[in-house]
């Protein structure tokens, strides 16, 4: 007669999966606690493998070095909002999507953030890539790479190729810039809250029709 009886895999695979995004999550709270307390370059990867007491194995076992780590909470939020622009109606134009989709996107990530780190962790960490030079460079690089990824989104629901029409990519590089504005103006403010960054997005998108005007006057 055959032994019928499963082994006891899948339990086991879950735990380890488990074990490790704990230990992931971990090395990314010390790395961000870190970096918004003493700087992001005078932190040294001993140092946040010494605040969770793992091994410098362990951290490239999950991270390939300190801008990983840095990012790692940015590329949640970026996902959050590439998701929520292909959840937009067709019926919306481009510029409307795009807004609609960020602003929805704040009313919503905060409870993605705090499943990886305390939301206000991110925010102090979001404030940090702004005024660190090597971290803003960074920043502005995977900016294009995003604009890029958004204006092939736009291209398709908008049924254009992107390379034949302009539109898609002249679209995002302006919601791009009103986004990079409302950046720094937010991290110039004292509110470093994601309700006060939603409030200054909204209000520099407003702002994208009057800019457009041919008269200011």
């Amino acid at each position: 007669m055959t032994d019928q009886r499963p082994a006891p895999a899948a339990p086991a695979a879950g735990l380890r999966e488990r074990k490790k995004r704990r230990t992931r999550d971990a090395l990314l709270r010390a790395a961000l606690l870190l970096f918004v307390s003493q700087g992001y370059e005078k932190t040294t990867v001993d140092e946040i493998t010494d605040a969770v007491d793992v091994s410098q194995r362990t951290f490239f076992r999950y991270f390939a070095n300190k801008e990983e780590v840095a990012f790692a909470v940015q590329d949640l939020v970026e996902s959050h909002f590439v998701a929520a622009l292909r959840a937009r109606p067709d019926a919306e134009g481009p510029l409307e999507a795009m807004r609609n989709a960020v602003l929805a996107s704040w009313d919503t990530i905060g409870e993605a953030i705090a499943e990886v780190v305390p939301v206000d962790l991110y925010m102090r960490t979001y404030r940090l890539i702004e005024s660190t030079p090597a971290l803003l460079a960074v920043h502005l690089r995977r900016s294009t790479e995003l604009e890029e990824r958004i204006s092939l989104l736009i291209a398709a629901r908008e049924g254009l190729d992107v390379d034949a029409d302009p539109r898609p990519r002249v679209a995002v590089a302006a919601f791009s810039g009103v986004m990079r504005v409302t950046g720094r103006l937010w991290g110039q403010g004292e509110d470093a809250s994601v309700a006060a960054i939603r409030r200054m997005t909204e209000a520099c998108l407003d702002q994208i029709g009057p800019a457009l005007a041919s008269d200011w006057r």
